[in-house]
């Protein structure tokens, strides 16, 4: 009596009460209806608002168990499927004198040969610079 019923929902005299619908039922935009292709006259309300219906099925189109290797390497280290530290450690030769050192990729302070004191990598925000002509292998 209050407001209008989910059955007075075609009724012309009084515009419909939507917050009494259930969250399936919620209006939603036609732009953002068009996107599921389940656009058609008789599923618009009398004030062009598409209605999504209980029997509407929504298909997961992305396989969550079994991402790709491109889409796990845009996540960040912690929201991928098995979380790991994209840090490692590396033996960097140096090209003067050959002397092999162990280098963490995110250094954070210049890391200088000790055979020739030749400078090896750069910190920078992220990833250690190497200096051009040191070879690396990762660890």
């Amino acid at each position: 009596m209050g407001g209008a019923a989910l059955g007075d929902l075609d009724s012309p005299s009084r515009p419909p009460n939507f917050s009494r619908l259930t969250p399936l039922q919620q209006p939603v935009s036609l732009k953002s209806a068009a996107r599921f292709r389940q656009v058609s006259p008789s599923s618009l309300d009398i004030y062009g608002k598409f209605i999504l219906s209980p029997s509407v099925k929504m298909v997961l189109a992305v396989d969550l168990l079994n991402p790709s290797p491109a889409a796990e390497a845009k996540k960040n280290k912690l929201k991928t499927l098995v979380p790991a530290p994209r840090s490692f450690f590396m033996d960097v030769k140096c090209p003067g004198c050959f002397v092999i050192t162990t280098v963490f990729s995110h250094a954070q302070t210049v890391v200088i040969c000790q055979g020739c004191t030749t400078v090896l990598c750069q910190p920078t925000g992220g990833k250690a610079r190497l200096t051009e002509g040191c070879s690396f292998r990762r660890k």
